[in-house]
C-alpha cells in the first residue's frame, strides 16, 4: 500500500495560493508564479525529476469541492492521469476526463481514502487543496507532508495550515533538494496531530 501524501507549493510566507481565488483565477491574484518551476522551458534538472517522480508515484488523488471547481478548467483533465475523488457533500454521478475520472464522495474522508487506496493499489494517494489536506491531518491520515518552497511573497492568500491553531504534528525532515526556482521539502509525519481532537 502506497503513502497519503499532502503535496503543496507555498510561497515563502505560507501561502498556496494569492487572494481571490476563483475560476478566473484558479491560483488567486498574484499567485501563478507559485507554480512556473513546474512549467518553465528547459525545467531545471532537479525539479524536473520532482515532477516525474510525483506523477509516477501518484496512484490516486483526493481533492475538495472548491479545488475542483477552480481547477478543472485550467487542467481540462483530471489533475493527474489517475482517478481522482471530490470530497464534497453533493452527490453527482462520476465525471469522466480523458485521462481519468472524477468520482465524487460524500461520505467524508474515511470513504474518499478508502476509494482512493482501492484504486491506486500500491502508488499513493495525493491530496490537493488546503482544506482536504487539514481534515486528513486531522484525523491522522497522513503520511508525509511534500512543500515545494518557492522564494516568493505574497502577502495575502491562502494559506495551507490555517484552522490548526492549537495543533502539534510532529514531523520529520526526510529529503530537500534545491533548484534555483525552489526548495522541495519532504516531511514525515511521526506522529498524529494532538489538541483539537
Amino acid at each position: 500500500m502506497g503513502k497519503v501524501l499532502v503535496h503543496a507549493t507555498l510561497s515563502l510566507d505560507g501561502f498556496m495560493a494569492g487572494p481571490g481565488v476563483s475560476p478566473e483565477q484558479p491560483m488567486g491574484v498574484g499567485g501563478m508564479p507559485l507554480h512556473e518551476w513546474m512549467f518553465r522551458r528547459p525545467a531545471h534538472e532537479v525539479d524536473a525529476a520532482v515532477v516525474g517522480e510525483v506523477f509516477a508515484d501518484t496512484g490516486a488523488v483526493v481533492l475538495g469541492r472548491r479545488t475542483f471547481d477552480v481547477g478543472v478548467e485550467a487542467w481540462e483533465d483530471t489533475p493527474y492521469p489517475v482517478p481522482s475523488f471530490v470530497l464534497t457533500h453533493e452527490a453527482r454521478p462520476d465525471l469522466p476526463m480523458r485521462s481519468a475520472a472524477f468520482a465524487f464522495v460524500t461520505g467524508g474522508v474515511d470513504e474518499a481514502l478508502r476509494r482512493a487506496r482501492a484504486a491506486a493499489g500500491d502508488r499513493d494517494v495525493t491530496l490537493m487543496g488546503g482544506d482536504v489536506s487539514r481534515q486528513f491531518l486531522l484525523a491522522g491520515l497522513v503520511d508525509e507532508i511534500h512543500v515545494q518552497l518557492v522564494p516568493v511573497l505574497l502577502g495575502a492568500g491562502v494559506r495551507l495550515f490555517d484552522g490548526l491553531a492549537g495543533v502539534r504534528v510532529e514531523l520529520e525532515r526526510t529529503r530537500i533538494l534545491e533548484s534555483p526556482q525552489v526548495t522541495h521539502l519532504r516531511y514525515a509525519v511521526l506522529q498524529a496531530p494532538k489538541g483539537l481532537r
